[in-house]
């Protein structure tokens, strides 16, 4: 373990220094190499599609990154030393990012989820005895968290879920099913949103759980996407027993649970996290020129449209990200960005489909045409992911602008 007692004294210059040496000691630097046209993968996809093998593999190389760079102290910079972080400010998390970026380490992506929304999440409502329990454990990737929100009939109205949590004693039992958990396949713990009281208005009568994913009557079952591969799940929950300390926030509150992890999502994936920050730019560029396409007036209009889509969401993304890191909840502005991310990739879908046309959906062979199919395919999927657009515009229009909120349906 990291020695913490001095933790709130260090200086920038002495953190790092101390990273570097610990980077330097455990990594190597990266080799920054401009690759030709023609040359290397030409993978482009929001959803990395991955063997069991090539997935088990990952996992245990990102483990193992994440068991050293927390023993260190890098694990959880800004997090309550009571729970193995260090209590600095979020600059040195932006340094400590900045400094890594430099060295060659596995993704972190198999704990996105279980860091960036339901940890968070944990912190903010669960019980002493489960933060103990866990958050020191997901930082350190003993464990692996995912996130059970959605179901068949209730995707971006998560009010109207209908997964049963039933008071027993000092235990719960949860009947019914959830769908599009990433994840899961993995996971040794979930946060799980359930109906716990029927009588009640649909917001309110929802209670969070944490809920043990090894535990008996819990079934996963992968779900085949169009892009060929199986990146989400459904789960299945046969009167699962959850300890009633395993609760999150109030009885028939979890509205407001619900709410601190899907802003903490829609952060994550806004900011390019899921998988979705992965489009390089010069690949772009230099399929126009392969394809005599650079001086094409609409070609290049579509691209500009691109590329400013890009840069605005950026910044925007950048100034709602100090808000979080400054240790503040994510507001409606995280719908902004998650909204201007699937709205840029629209954009980009329809430049390709200009400029590829039949290359985009028949393999010729040729390097850097076909490979495209696969981002686009994973477009459709991003829009729902963390809420729909539709959802997106709601949230905007009501919290944002101000606007009437939408007129219910009758009863």
């Amino acid at each position: 373990m990291a020695d913490t007692k001095v933790a709130d004294t260090v200086s920038e210059q002495e953190f790092r220094e101390a990273a570097l040496a610990f980077l330097r000691a455990h990594a190597k630097p990266k080799v920054r190499e401009e690759t030709s046209w023609g040359e290397g993968s030409d993978e482009v996809a929001i959803f990395r599609e991955e063997s069991p093998e090539e997935q088990a593999a990952e996992l245990e190389a990102a483990r193992s990154w994440r068991h050293a760079t927390f023993d260190a102290g890098y694990g959880w910079i800004t997090g309550p030393r009571r729970y193995g972080g260090r209590e600095l400010p979020s600059s040195f998390e932006r340094l400590y990012q900045a400094i890594e970026s430099d060295f060659e380490v596995p993704s972190q992506a198999p704990f996105g989820i279980g860091l960036g929304m339901v940890a968070p999440t944990i912190l903010a409502h669960a019980t002493e005895r489960a933060k103990d329990l866990y958050l020191r454990a997901l930082y350190r990737a003993d464990l692996i968290g995912c996130q059970l929100f959605s179901e068949p009939g209730a995707g971006s109205d998560l009010a109207g879920l209908q997964t049963r949590a039933v008071r027993d004693g000092e235990e719960w039992v949860v009947t019914g099913q959830k769908v599009w958990t990433s994840g899961a396949q993995h996971s040794d713990i979930g946060e799980i949103i359930c109906r716990t009281d029927p009588d009640l208005p649909k917001h309110k009568g929802l209670t969070g759980f944490i809920v043990d994913m090894h535990a008996p009557g819990v079934e996963v079952r992968p779900l085949r996407q169009m892009t060929g591969g199986a990146s989400f799940n459904e789960v299945f929950f046969t009167d699962v027993r959850v300890p009633d300390d395993h609760r999150l926030g109030d009885v028939n509150q979890g509205w407001t649970v619900a709410l601190t992890t899907l802003m903490n999502e829609r952060a994550a994936i806004g900011g390019g996290g899921a998988g979705v920050g992965m489009l390089n730019p010069r690949r772009l560029v230099d399929l126009l020129h392969q394809l005599d396409r650079q001086d094409d007036p609409l070609v290049r209009q579509q691209l500009a449209e691109v590329y400013i889509g890009n840069e605005v969401a950026r910044y925007t993304n950048l100034r709602a990200m100090e808000k979080v890191k400054a240790g503040q909840l994510p507001g409606p502005e995280m719908s902004i960005a998650k909204l201007s991310l699937t709205n840029n990739l629209r954009r980009l879908s329809d430049l390709l489909g200009l400029v590829l046309g039949p290359r985009l959906t028949a393999d010729s062979g040729e390097w850097g045409t076909y490979a495209w199919s696969q981002l686009v395919l994973g477009v459709p999927g991003i829009r729902v992911a963390g809420g729909t657009d539709e959802v997106m515009k709601n949230i905007i229009g009501e919290r944002v602008l101000g606007l009437p909120k939408e007129p219910q349906p009758a009863r």
